[in-house]
């Protein structure tokens, strides 16, 4: 019986979390405030339905949902568009999350009155950002961002958890190891993120490779096996000195970018356990937190976070892309997308689990940065992104009645292409284009219905066009159906 009532209630807090996040969609509110929040209504200091107080088993359970979120995040990568922006985004993730981390240390050590270490240590929890928040809110309200800031944003807070972590631990270690130099200090984060790096190439290929070569003969096994991968990079990888954190994120970026077997399943699956992470991992933050000991720091957690947002961030991100050529607007707006999201909350729970002095007041500290940031940088994200001219309309992603599962030697590709007025194909028969006998026009969508052309269909502005073609053509494919006009 006690099973099932345990079962019970983690069934209606995951069906009541995930209908809740259509508030996300309609009215903009940040998932990760809908799943916390609801982790505290359920809590000792909400309606006492589960009592929670095991930071050993939160941390634990915390990491391994952020594993597969980093996989999936790194899955759902496309190399292609980070790539412009790599090195921006790497300097983000290390040097900027270190700026970070110093300033809002040594302004939290003179808010609280800690020792600066002390200060340090909670400014590394607090250095990470978060993208699931800041993507929510933009998809809610149908924003993009120009100049590559979305490629940069989600590139540097998939790359930034490590440094973060590192910074978390490495710090802990700093204090309760009396032998421990700020020479071993350094020497241990070049061995973590040179071993992380090095494993998380070397098992994306290994994954890759074997997936494909498998031959399971049933296609569940499939989503189980890469499933498997995923503890078992960020174990190896630890047990080896390096940060299993960047391994699997990087892992994951390299399999994304590759081709192998039942691709398409695989994708939807990890998508579907980020999110299910992501859900499990918020409730139970929310359940370890007792909002009456927040309210105790309300005021001291304010200042700390104005700290982060006005000063600590921005400076981190003008350092960070000082010869990067960006806009000053350009960095304003990254600055002010540096949300905060679960991963501080995570770590705030190492000081507890090694047992620190002001361990229980960083954690609510933490816990209040966190809610702020989100409250007062996520809801107006929008309007910072259209005052400041870097907003652009988002293109709402056609989802089609087919799909093509590629096989690992398979050159074919599903491309969508969309006419604008004023290209060579606007008004012209589909015979009439002069394709080549190995493309295809399999659909094309006007106006959100989707027709089955011939080659006496007309084209129109603002079709879609979905084609089938080999790889290496579609560039020139798509050059033939928009370009000509441009030439003429």
């Amino acid at each position: 019986m006690a099973v099932s009532i345990y079962l019970l209630i983690a069934a209606i807090l995951l069906l009541i979390s995930i209908f809740s996040s259509k508030l996300s969609l309609k009215y903009g509110i940040p998932a990760l405030l809908i799943f916390l929040g609801i982790g505290m209504i359920f809590g000792s200091d909400g309606l006492n339905v589960v009592y929670f107080e095991d930071y050993q088993l939160a941390q634990s359970l915390g990491i391994v949902a952020l594993i597969y979120i980093l996989f999936s995040g790194g899955l759902d990568t496309k190399w292609a568009k980070v790539r412009p922006i790599v090195l921006p985004g790497i300097l983000l993730s290390t040097v900027g999350v270190l700026i970070s981390a110093v300033i809002v240390g040594y302004f939290a050590s003179l808010i609280l009155q800690v020792s600066l270490i002390e200060g340090f240590l909670l400014g590394a929890i607090v250095s990470s950002t978060d993208a699931a928040a800041v993507f929510s809110i933009l998809r809610s309200r149908a924003i993009g961002f120009k100049y590559r800031l979305r490629e940069l944003i989600e590139f540097e807070s998939g790359t930034n958890d490590p440094m973060a972590i590192f910074l978390t631990i490495g710090l802990i270690q700093y204090m309760t190891i009396p032998s421990m130099t700020w020479a071993a200090f350094i020497g241990l984060f070049l061995m973590q993120m040179s071993i992380g790096l090095i494993a998380g190439l070397l098992f994306g290929k290994l994954i890759t490779w074997l997936i494909n070569h498998a031959n399971l003969g049933y296609d569940g096994l499939y989503p189980v096996l890469a499933l498997t991968f995923v503890p078992l990079i960020y174990s190896i990888t630890d047990i080896l000195g390096g940060s299993g954190f960047l391994a699997v994120y990087l892992a994951g970026l390299v399999m994304g970018n590759s081709i192998f077997v039942h691709q398409k399943s695989l994708m939807n699956f990890f998508d579907g356990i980020g999110w299910l992470m992501q859900i499990c991992m918020f409730l139970v933050l929310g359940l370890l937190v007792f909002p009456s000991e927040i309210v105790a720091i309300a005021l001291q957690g304010l200042f700390i976070a104005i700290v982060l947002i006005i000063i600590g961030r921005p400076v981190s991100v003008f350092i960070g892309t000082l010869f990067m050529g960006m806009k000053t607007r350009s960095k304003l707006m990254v600055s002010w997308v540096g949300l905060r999201g679960a991963v501080p909350i995570i770590l705030a729970t190492f000081p507890l689990v090694h047992g620190l002095e002001q361990a229980e007041l960083f954690f609510s500290i933490v816990f209040f940065i966190v809610v702020t940031s989100v409250l007062i940088q996520g809801t107006t994200i929008p309007i910072v992104a259209k005052w400041l001219h870097v907003d652009t309309p988002a293109k709402e992603k056609t989802r089609y009645p087919i799909e093509l599962e590629p096989t690992v030697d398979t050159m074919a590709a599903l491309k969508e292409v969309e006419i604008e007025d004023g290209d060579h194909s606007v008004g012209k028969q589909i015979l009439e284009l002069g394709l080549p006998n190995n493309v295809l026009i399999t659909l094309i969508n006007r106006e959100g219905k989707f027709l089955v052309p011939r080659g006496s269909t007309q084209i129109q502005v603002h079709d879609k066009l979905l084609i089938l073609s080999d790889k290496k053509e579609v560039s020139e494919i798509r050059e033939l159906l928009k370009g000509e006009a441009n030439r003429n």
